[in-house]
């Protein structure tokens, strides 16, 4: 294997142009991540992947080969796999028997390989594919996906991948739906002379070669689709061990740039408290038989598993923590332990994500924080879309405001959702909400769970087995409508009316907070109203803790107001 990557890199020039931000380009199947899949994808589950990978900073080029395992769960003639055509294979060996060039064809993005004889269900296969060339840059990592090929401030090569958007083909061999898991990836990521590459898993070892270059061995379990990530630096590294509540030892990783290591220090301090709030509220850090990793790109971050990326930059904030850091971490729960088996259920990741740093927030100083926080995210919420729009559908229809999907709202709304949801059903049902949803089950421990895939259909049965009610009523709203639902009040001399107007007109019976003179009584508004009886010339206040996701005229007109400032700016 390391033979033929060799070799192959000894055939190019010792020099070439390097591409520009978002070339070589890509095509449309390439940039789909997600959606309808072939009936061959569906066909087989993924056993494993053996990956290795060479990386040559100075030329921009990637090499490797992939060894993939497949198992057919229906009878299946192909193989249908993910790949950018941008990285030309070169070879494909079926079970170690090398195929005719004739026998695959690539031409827009998804590798067809013709197999030797038809699978029945039960069969297994091994494809060896070899491949190489140019990948795709990244022209604003990581909100677009590529290679991020960067310096350090002394001149070394520092180089990062982020695939979450196009998908785990901008670099290998996969199939690019978030069900398309590989159970193990094993990594082999050769480097130039003098970098590092923290990667996924647990570390087998790094074999140094006889050209001063190394080759860095990782394992990991049950990685999402696009959470194999390559990460190439000069690095220094802290180490520790962190002592979990259930009992296990976990080790924790950071890898930062040389010169940082008073801020790295400070960062690295902030892992052990993150994890106990986790695990305090939800439950055990996912994955302790691998590790805790960080490791600091020329990115702003992403949630790749074990190997979270890191590029705030060390910002302070008036939270007292990096919220960056939290945010991506919180992925490992939300986005690598669950994991939405449809993009179309994406507020999973990112609303849970979001709602993390409040509740961070107010595990660490109290109320005030976290409704400071809180409020900060309720003036971006857009209500354009739909969170949820009940198809198959891919990461860039959701993500992308201009593919007509909800982008920043499955953040914000969904995190709004979320604190709406917690006051409705109480502390207690909604922690074990979560719990279920994240684990498949309410006790999790060390070892009794492996990552999952949820749904919104799902977490809403979740709510009605936890709380005994029906909540259908609260997700058709917030889920499935654009607007949010209006609180239409009226009041008729010592009278006060409320009535709650929903997108979509079905049935709304959130209750209400109402303060009168300070004194704050909860309405049940059965049937979506409710009246109340108000002393003359009394001080009233409705949701006075901002409980309740709801329409705001005053915020629908700053966003308005905002989006003249700004287009006047562009005359």
């Amino acid at each position: 294997m390391v033979t033929r990557l060799l070799a192959l890199a000894a055939l190019l020039p010792l020099t070439a142009a390097a591409p520009d931000k978002g070339q070589p380009a890509l095509t449309e199947q390439t940039m789909r991540s997600g959606g309808v899949r072939p009936a061959e994808q569906t066909a087989v589950r993924f056993d494993s992947a053996d990956l290795s990978f060479e990386v040559l900073p100075d030329q921009q080029r990637l090499n490797g080969v992939a060894t993939l395992a497949f198992t057919a769960v229906k009878p299946v003639d192909r193989l249908v796999i993910d790949l950018d055509r941008n990285l030309p294979v070169s070879a494909i060996e079926i079970d170690g028997r090398r195929l005719a060039a004739g026998r695959w064809s690539n031409p827009d993005g998804q590798l067809v390989v013709s197999l030797p004889r038809p699978l029945a269900a039960g069969d297994s296969v091994s494809a060896r594919i070899t491949y190489g060339g140019t990948p795709h840059v990244a022209v604003n990592a990581p909100w677009d996906d590529g290679m991020v090929w960067s310096k350090t401030p002394d001149g070394r090569p520092w180089v990062a991948t982020t695939a979450e958007g196009y998908g785990c083909d901008l670099f290998w061999p996969c199939l690019d739906f978030p069900q398309g898991e590989p159970a193990v990836v094993t990594l082999h990521i050769t480097v130039p002379a003098g970098l590092k590459a923290p990667s996924n898993g647990v570390l087998l070892g790094v074999d140094q070669l006889p050209d001063g270059r190394s080759r860095w061995n990782w394992r990991t379990k049950h990685p999402n689709t696009y959470a194999i990530a390559l990460n190439i630096g000069p690095y220094e590294e802290i180490t520790g061990t962190y002592k979990s509540r259930y009992g296990n030892s976990i080790p924790m990783m950071y890898w930062y740039l040389p010169g940082e290591k008073e801020q790295a220090q400070r960062l690295f301090a902030e892992f052990a408290p993150t994890i106990d709030f986790f695990e305090a509220n939800i439950g055990p850090y996912p994955f302790g038989d691998e590790k805790v990793g960080v490791v600091e790109t020329p990115y702003k971050g992403m949630e790749h598993q074990t190997i979270v990326a890191y590029g705030n930059g060390y910002a302070k904030a008036i939270e007292g923590f990096d919220w960056l850091f939290q945010h991506e971490f919180a992925h490992e729960w939300f986005a690598n332990q669950l994991t939405a088996a449809n993009w179309d259920d994406y507020w999973l990741h990112e609303g849970y994500g979001s709602y993390m740093q409040p509740a961070y927030g107010e595990w660490r100083e109290g109320r005030a924080r976290y409704a400071t926080m809180m409020q900060a995210q309720r003036a971006t919420i857009a209500n354009k879309v739909p969170i949820v729009r009940g198809r198959v559908i891919t990461e860039e229809e959701v993500y992308e405001p201009t593919k007509g999907g909800p982008g920043q709202d499955i953040y914000v709304k969904g995190s709004w959702m979320l604190h709406t949801l917690r006051w409705l059903v109480g502390d207690q049902a909604f922690w074990d909400v979560t719990r279920r949803a994240v684990y498949g089950r309410p006790d999790p421990k060390p070892g009794n769970f492996v990552p999952r895939f949820g749904s919104s259909e799902e977490y809403q049965r979740i709510v009605r087995d936890v709380t005994g009610r029906d909540y259908d009523w609260f997700f058709d709203v917030y889920l499935r409508q654009a607007a949010l639902p209006d609180l239409v009040e009226t009041r008729n001399g010592d009278t006060l009316s409320l009535a709650w107007k929903a997108p979509g007109g079905g049935p709304f019976p959130m209750p209400v907070e109402v303060s009168i003179d300070g004194k704050t009584q909860r309405l049940p508004m059965t049937g979506g109203s409710a009246t109340l009886s108000v002393p003359p010339n009394a001080h009233v206040v409705i949701d006075p803790d901002a409980r309740i996701l709801r329409r705001s005229e005053a915020i629908e007109a700053m966003q308005a107001w905002r989006a003249e400032q700004t287009k006047a700016r562009r005359k």
